[in-house]
Order: C-alpha cells, then sequence, then structure tokens
C-alpha cells in the first residue's frame, strides 16, 4: 500500500530519479607531466599530499556519491592553479559550483594544519649549509635568510573594508615572507589587511620577538621598508664608497631570492596573483585557511 502511495504522489510531484554524473579521473586519464601543467603537482607529489590530508578529508560513507580525498584534493589544486571562477573548475571537474566552494575551504583549512610541519626556520645543524647557499648566490656572507611583502588580493570583505585597501587601491592581506637561497618558505605571517605596513607587519611577528630576545646566528637581509638591525641588513640609501657599493651589489644579488620566490609562488598557484584573484575569488574562501588568515571581523585592529 506505501508503495502505490509512493507512486502516487511521485508522478503528481514529477519525481525523476536522481542521476549522478561520471566524474572525469585525472590521476588514470594524464601523465605525470600533464598532471603538473594542470595541478601543479605530479602524480607521487598528489598522493603524498592526499595523503596528509586524508584523516580530515575521509568521508565516512559514500552516500550520494561522495567525494574521495584524492578528487576532493584535486578539485582545490585545480583551484589554486588557475584562480579562476568555481563554475569554470566544477565544469572541469564534474561537480556542483557550491561544491567546489566547499572543498575548496575544507582541502585549505586541513592543509593550513600541516604548516608548522613544513615552514620551519633553519635549525642550528642547518644555518651553515644556508649560509654556504647564500655565499654562494650573491657572495653575502653570514646570511640565513631574506624577507619581504608581497600582496594576495581578495574581493573587498564585508566588514572593515577600507583596513584592506592597499596603495595600490586594490583589497588585499598583506603577507610577510621568509626564504633561503634555494626558494623554500622558512616564515610567514598571514594575518594583517593590505593596508599595513611592512616594518609593523615584521615588528609585530613572532619571528621579530624572538631575535630580538636570542639573537640568531646570521642575519636577515632586507629592503629600506625596514628597520636596520644588528641581526637585519639593508642596504645603504647612497653607496660613496667603494665597500659601500660592494656591499650594496652583494645585498642585490643575494636578496634577489625572495623576489624570485614571490613570483614563482604566484606563478605556480594563479589564485594568488593580481590578474585573477579579486575577480574569482568570493569571501570567506578557502584562501583564508590556506594562509592561517583571520576572518575580516577578527583583523588585528590599526
Amino acid at each position: 500500500m506505501a508503495g502505490i502511495v509512493h507512486i502516487f504522489y511521485a508522478g503528481r510531484r514529477g519525481y525523476r530519479q536522481r542521476v549522478h554524473t561520471e566524474r572525469p579521473k585525472p590521476l588514470q586519464q594524464y601523465t605525470t607531466e600533464e598532471l603538473y601543467n594542470r595541478f601543479r603537482f605530479g602524480l607521487d607529489y598528489i598522493n603524498y599530499i592526499a595523503g596528509l590530508v586524508r584523516p580530515q578529508l575521509q568521508c565516512r560513507t559514500l552516500r550520494s556519491h561522495a567525494l574521495t580525498v584524492e578528487e576532493q584534493f584535486l578539485i582545490a589544486l585545480r583551484f589554486y592553479a588557475c584562480g579562476t571562477f568555481y563554475e569554470v573548475i566544477a565544469d572541469s571537474m564534474g561537480v556542483h559550483r557550491t561544491t567546489v566552494g566547499e572543498v575548496v575551504t575544507a582541502v585549505s583549512d586541513a592543509l593550513a594544519r600541516l604548516l608548522d610541519h613544513f615552514v620551519t626556520f633553519p635549525t642550528d645543524g642547518q644555518i651553515a649549509k644556508v649560509k654556504q647557499n647564500f655565499f654562494l648566490l650573491g657572495d653575502m656572507p653570514n646570511t640565513i635568510g631574506v624577507i619581504d611583502c608581497t600582496h594576495v588580493n581578495i574581493q573587498a570583505p564585508r566588514q572593515r573594508e577600507w583596513e584592506y585597501v592597499n596603495r595600490k587601491g586594490r583589497h588585499s592581506i598583506n603577507v610577510q615572507l621568509v626564504g633561503d637561497a634555494d626558494l623554500a618558505i622558512t616564515n610567514c605571517v598571514v594575518r594583517w589587511p593590505g593596508s599595513v605596513h611592512d616594518a609593523r607587519i615584521f615588528r609585530e611577528s613572532r619571528l621579530f620577538t624572538e631575535f630580538q630576545t636570542n639573537r640568531p646566528d646570521g642575519v636577515i637581509l632586507a629592503d629600506s621598508a625596514y628597520p636596520l638591525l644588528p641581526w637585519v641588513m639593508t642596504p645603504f640609501p647612497t653607496a660613496n664608497t667603494p665597500s659601500q657599493m660592494r656591499y650594496n651589489n652583494a645585498y642585490g644579488r643575494t636578496r634577489c631570492a625572495i623576489e624570485r620566490l614571490n613570483g614563482v609562488l604566484k606563478r605556480r598557484f594563479a589564485c594568488l596573483s593580481e590578474s585573477g584573484t579579486p575577480r574569482s575569488m568570493p569571501n570567506n574562501t578557502g584562501l583564508y585557511c590556506a594562509t592561517q588568515y583571520r576572518c575580516p571581523s577578527q583583523s588585528p585592529p590599526l
């Protein structure tokens, strides 16, 4: 009887059986080179990182045609690599636009939890090697890092919007990065609106507090926006002597590592670049989670 009633009412309501479309399988369809071109990682790295985030992304059941961890990770990587609209990512990955937004947020949050495991400042046993690499790069002795800030554009937040307008008139997050000669990020601060000056971000950072108390075995190279400290070296505004000219030349050749780091990072992950991010990244996107950024209502007071 219940079945007859169900058929009767289903017919009146125009009931249609739910159909799940066949999703693409990039890991089986593409070679390692093709995967890198589309997702910025090869097969081995995709499997490795997917294994790291599996505890946070694994669905308990396969009900409603649930996404696997690999599928979720590939959707997020596709957005990181393209930085385009969610609708475009959804069409290429065989899912709905809202699913892309949810997956990007979840994957970004899972990756943010791994930040401290991979972004670490050189230890005492590693500093000698870091100094050697910097010296080979630009003849600058005793260098353990290079520092600079870069802006990651966002859409205008709903709260305290004016705080995120940078000097170019765009809404952004001002990201501080410290890197080594191999373009590896050794420290990052991602919590300040775009209007905040680089020097203040540095002064308020945990790195500054720690190194002011315990001076490191080496120096960090910074541009003229940063203060000159016993462990922070800046260039001479005007080189008046041959020794000052030699210093500025070695400084420029060495510090260019952080410029290349910012360029490679934004080129590899287009969602961070200036061209696509403001138009394609909605408010509260997973990029905030990926960089451990606090939502606009909790941003640091100016």
